[in-house]
């Protein structure tokens, strides 16, 4: 029987499992029996992990085997309730081979307040993540899960899920765990810098959009495209301007420009 070499090997895949388990449960992303880990070892396969078991204390063998639908094919544990997130960023997304979920609590300090991660603050953040926005709010283990996070799966790389927690995938666990990392990571950064220390800088355009390049160039063209500056640094003696696209339009954002431009002229014209 041939082997695709694009999916994981089971015993591989348990293993890879564990190890991310016990990750997550070292860095307090999960408490308890919290969070699951999912990775795709074939077209219409995944090995997961079970429900009621620490993600810190976890062996292959517990892990479940189940196909597509939702049915277990093998393993003495039963798989979680939340499997259900899983199996719709799989059906959404073809390219994905992990997932990671978890209660990180900065992260998940965020989805309960309802403030989405969408600075370009951190180049590794713009990179790896993106922006970060939030699912609606759906009771954990029904169906109202897999449809809330739905639209994110294709063009986000990480969703928070409303006074829940973290979801995150990718094209192997690996990428899948690091960008949970980084997910809690860019929440402290943010954290910090508006709550704490209370001024924060963001990239500029320009550079958001060398670090855009750089992530193509890696494969990556998904997780949107987060908030930045036109800034004095990079466009001469031009006012800081704060550049969203949900909060002004192309139009307006062109027209501001253009005013900044035409002052900048003028100036040097006198």
């Amino acid at each position: 029987m041939d082997i695709d070499k694009k999916y994981m090997p089971e015993f591989a895949a348990r293993k890879a499992i564990c190890d991310i388990g016990r990750r997550m449960y070292e860095k307090d992303f999960v408490a308890a029996n919290d969070g699951n880990i999912s990775i795709k070892v074939g077209k219409n396969m995944i090995i997961c992990t079970p429900t009621g078991v620490s993600k810190g204390y976890m062996t292959p063998d517990m892990l479940v085997k189940m196909n597509m639908k939702g049915e277990v094919i093998s393993g003495k544990l039963k798989p979680s309730s939340e499997i259900k997130m899983h199996l719709r960023v799989y059906q959404e997304n073809d390219t994905v081979m992990a997932v990671t979920h978890a209660h990180p609590p900065i992260a998940t300090s965020f989805a309960i307040a309802g403030i989405e991660l969408d600075q370009a603050l951190l180049p590794e953040a713009v990179v790896m993540l993106g922006t970060v926005r939030i699912a609606p709010y759906a009771t954990p283990g029904t169906q109202e899960v897999p449809d809330s996070i739905a639209p994110f799966c294709k063009t986000d790389n990480a969703v928070l899920l409303a006074n829940h927690g973290a979801l995150t995938w990718g094209r192997d666990i690996t990428e899948a765990y690091h960008r949970l990392e980084s997910l809690e990571y860019y929440a402290k950064i943010v954290m910090y810098t508006s709550s704490i220390i209370g001024k924060t800088n963001l990239l500029s355009c320009s550079q958001v959009n060398q670090l855009i390049d750089l992530k193509h160039k890696m494969g990556i063209h998904t997780g949107g495209l987060p908030t930045c500056s036109i800034s004095e640094s990079n466009m001469g003696p031009f006012q800081t301007i704060e550049v969203k696209e949900s909060e002004i339009s192309k139009e307006q954002m062109l027209e501001q420009i253009a005013a900044k431009v035409t002052q900048a002229v003028l100036a040097k014209l006198k």
